[in-house]
């Protein structure tokens, strides 16, 4: 029996659901065509990738390793097959994008429904997620990152960056007083982000050597992984935080949020947009990421946004 290019989809759509049944949802398709599918690639190349049971399909070693193989090759295939079959100018297939839940919810979300009239032809898939996902493993065309990019082996392009901003509520500064210094921010409490490290977070420039910032040790009363938790608990006067412009622009604009140590410059976060390595970059990736750019501005639309009615802007 030979194996069928559809089977093998299947199965890799199989192995990141974790169910046939959620991937005849997906796929819509009946169970047993799935089920059938899974049994005739395994016949085909004998070998079983999965151990059945009642409540729970197991994927066996063999199908962890076939698929961490297969899954780069069948990317390549997909993205070569739908260039060389576009009509000139077109942009067609599903697109899956993977960003930050703060990010996408702010800003992105708008910007993927403004790609999505002007690309007719363009199914998306779009996932929300703080977590750092892996897009190979995940069957992704495209994500998001903000701040400092690990070392891999994705393709990586700068939409823009943002400057952080030390902050507090108006109540917390009449209660706890302002920080004078960078060194004095160990003695308030703050409200930190679970996702980062805090040695890693609370990191300052450092006027006399650029190469090496300053990081804080800070006490983290309330930590969350989500940004605009944090936001929202600093405007509830429950500590500092240390926010992205693109989550307390606003905050700061209506003044439910101020500037806590405005004489000391965090780090910047730059946001890229990533995706995985191709010899041909896909026409609906790079027309993805040249409408993200274009939405952005330069400066990003939130700064602009977090200027007072007094600046004219």
């Amino acid at each position: 029996m030979n194996w069928r290019f559809d089977d093998l989809l299947t199965f890799l759509d199989v192995m990141e659901t974790g169910s046939i049944t959620a991937s005849a949802a997906r796929l819509n398709l009946s169970k047993s065509v799935v089920s059938k599918r899974i049994a005739d690639l395994e016949a085909a190349l004998g070998v079983e990738f999965f151990q059945r049971s009642p409540r729970k399909l197991l994927p066996s070693a063999h199908a962890v390793d076939f698929m961490e193989q297969v899954r780069p090759l069948v990317k390549d295939i997909m993205d070569a097959a739908e260039t060389a079959g576009r009509r000139s100018g077109a942009v067609r297939g599903t697109l899956r994008i993977t960003a930050p839940m703060t990010f996408g919810t702010l800003y992105l979300g708008r910007m993927i429904a403004d790609f999505a009239r002007q690309y007719g032809e363009l199914e998306l898939a779009v996932e929300f997620d703080d977590r750092m996902t892996d897009l190979v493993r995940g069957g992704y065309d495209v994500g998001i990152r903000i701040g400092v990019l690990k070392d891999s082996s994705l393709v990586a392009r700068k939409l823009c960056e943002d400057p952080r901003i030390v902050c507090c509520s108006p109540s917390f500064a009449r209660e706890h007083g302002l920080p004078q210094s960078i060194e004095a921010l160990g003695d308030y409490s703050c409200i930190d982000y679970s996702n980062v490290n805090t040695s890693q977070l609370w990191q300052f420039e450092n006027p006399a050597d650029p190469h090496e910032p300053i990081a804080v040790a800070m006490r983290g009363r309330i930590v969350t992984n989500n940004g605009e938790v944090m936001r929202d608990m600093a405007v509830a006067g429950l500590g500092l935080a240390l926010l992205p412009m693109f989550i307390a622009a606003e905050s700061l604009r209506n003044g439910t949020l101020i500037p806590a140590l405005p004489g000391a410059t965090p780090i910047p976060y730059a946001i890229h947009a990533v995706y995985p390595p191709t010899r041909h970059v896909p026409p609906k990736v790079r027309a993805f990421i040249d409408h993200v750019v274009r939405h952005i501005g330069n400066p990003p639309i939130w700064r602009l946004s977090a200027q007072s009615p007094a600046s004219g802007s």
